[in-house]
């Protein structure tokens, strides 16, 4: 009983601190990152090794945290769609870290190394995917206007979300051996 309780608090502490960190990173890379109208983040890292250390429900928790801290930087597209901004930018974060979570534990029996790639990769993905769904079903009319003769498609690939994933991947892909220490450091601490 008593271990389960220290576990407990070592997890809750844990998963504060990391939210802190989204928290910190998100809110600087929101002032200092901006490539056009959007900004590129660092905060999927700490939310990579919270999904590897806690869990997907963990992971889930902290980028929810993430997403809600994108809508501090989203009035271009409040002014469309409040409702629709919410809930884009709630669900892409919700949805990086929830899959990212989901990823390591599949991987993680057979390759630590590779299941920290895997979830590192699987968050930027899914942040930039579901910010993709989100302006084909919420601002598609807008972005048909910014687009102009171009597709609205490749508007959105291009014009929104080309460079920051790449920018988001590579700042996961280099960053992996670094979580890969963080995630085996947290998980000793949790066994003492």
């Amino acid at each position: 009983m008593e271990k389960s309780k220290k576990f407990d608090v070592r997890k809750i502490t844990g998963l504060a601190l990391l939210t802190a960190i989204v928290v910190v990173l998100q809110i600087l890379t929101t002032v200092v990152a901006r490539l056009g109208m959007f900004t590129f983040t660092i905060a999927l890292v700490p939310i990579v090794v919270g999904a590897a250390l806690y869990g997907w429900k963990a992971g889930a928790w902290l980028g929810f945290v993430f997403g809600a801290l994108t809508l501090l930087d989203a009035n271009a597209f409040f002014v469309i769609n409040i409702p629709g901004t919410i809930v884009t930018c709630l669900v892409k974060g919700t949805m990086a870290g929830l899959v990212a979570g989901l990823a390591y534990k599949l991987v993680e029996k057979k390759n630590k190394f590779v299941a920290v790639l895997t979830a590192a990769v699987a968050a930027p993905i899914m942040n930039t995917g579901f910010f993709i769904i989100g302006c084909l079903l919420f601002f598609i009319d807008y972005v048909k206007q910014l687009a102009g003769d171009t597709n609205a498609f490749v508007f959105i690939l291009v014009g929104f979300v080309g460079i920051n994933f790449f920018i988001e991947l590579g700042v996961n892909l280099v960053l992996s051996p670094t979580i890969v220490r963080l995630v085996k450091l947290g998980k000793r601490s949790a066994n003492t």
